[in-house]
């Protein structure tokens, strides 16, 4: 195992019973991911994409096999140890925005800095996401693309080590995916997060240092990019 790694897993799998039905979500994953990389996740819907990330952020716990962050052992973690790890370790980011409409951008990302221990200031973290003029609006007076930009806001305010992305520009078209994506990548060069953006979009995989395909609960692939292209020059 390479002990820089911020993740290392080893024969993780995930079984789901439904009814009598044996569902192998994950089938033997072996991943490292390292400090400051930007990875895009690329599968298809069903592939298994989705549980790897959410065993990796602590919101799911493995069948068999280990995943740990750095030292720590996440796959015999409680599920006390779990949520504390969610909160200082680890930011989401999901298709759907999850903001709380009667608050606005700068309190809804306010929600999660008064709990952190070594937060952005609101104002900075939106300021990082271009916000900077709606701060003060409410999710319902802004766009799609603007409430997701909210929410990343949100999830890199409290300084997490790794952020994770499950098809954070799935509800959006490809200009205002673009801006999302925009935001990301900046995030990811000037706060050092390693960064996980899981996608079915092929297109996006340009942005990113290094990309992995899962298909049917495994590995199937990875490539290096040698240079990151900018998501401004990305379409779909």
């Amino acid at each position: 195992m390479d002990a820089s790694a911020v993740f290392r897993t080893r024969g993780l799998t995930k079984v789901y019973h439904q009814g009598d039905v044996e569902v192998h979500a994950l089938r033997g994953v072996d991943l490292d991911l390292f400090p400051g990389e930007l990875v895009v996740m690329l599968g298809a819907s069903g592939s298994g994409k989705s549980t790897l990330l959410n065993i990796l952020g602590g919101l799911d716990v493995p069948t068999s096999g280990d995943v740990f962050y750095l030292d720590t052992d996440l796959s015999h973690a409680s599920e006390a140890e779990l949520t504390a790890f969610r909160r200082e370790h680890v930011g989401f980011v999901f298709q759907f925005y999850n903001l709380i409409p009667s608050l606005t951008a700068r309190e809804n990302v306010a929600a999660v800095t008064e709990i952190a221990s070594d937060p952005m200031t609101p104002e900075a973290a939106l300021s990082m996401v271009g916000l900077e003029p709606r701060m003060d609006h409410f999710p319902a007076q802004l766009s799609g693309g603007e409430q997701q930009r909210v929410a990343i806001a949100r999830a890199i305010a409290k300084r997490p080590r790794v952020l994770l992305c499950d098809e954070p520009t799935g509800a959006l078209d490809s200009a205002t995916g673009v801006l999302v994506l925009e935001a990301l990548d900046k995030a990811n060069r000037e706060t050092g997060t390693t960064t996980v953006i899981i996608t079915h979009n092929a297109a996006i995989a340009a942005m990113a240092d290094r990309v992995i395909t899962v298909s049917d609960g495994r590995i199937s692939g990875e490539t290096r990019n040698d240079q990151r292209q900018d998501p401004g020059t990305l379409a779909w």
